[in-house]
């Protein structure tokens, strides 16, 4: 299964859960964490000799994303992440996760 197809399911998962009327009333948290030049075994948590527990922590009470691509220049990622969508041709009208959060009530 390619990347962005993963990409797209994940992001379905999370909204399927967001929009489910059967959860409990409080809301869950939600952080996404974009960093740039990092390697794969940068954080504690991939094996890295750098340690790092709060991220730890964070990333084993969360999603990790272990098979990905990035680009030479990090906004095609960045785009690919936040709207699901290839980079190339992303337009100004293209609804990105913050802004489907922000609709619902969250802080972005």
């Amino acid at each position: 299964m390619s990347f962005i197809k993963i990409l797209k399911l994940n992001f379905l998962i999370l909204f399927l859960a967001l929009a489910n009327n059967n959860l409990k009333a409080e809301r869950p948290n939600i952080m996404i964490i974009l960093t740039d030049d990092m390697g794969f075994s940068d954080l504690g948590c991939f094996g890295g000799e750098i340690e790092t527990p709060n991220l730890d922590r964070l990333a084993a009470n969360g999603l990790r994303f272990t098979e990905f691509y990035n680009t030479a220049r990090c906004w095609p990622t960045r785009a690919t992440m936040l709207s699901g969508r290839y980079s190339d041709g992303l337009s100004s009208s293209q609804v990105i996760i913050p802004e489907l959060l922000k609709g619902s009530g969250y802080q972005t």
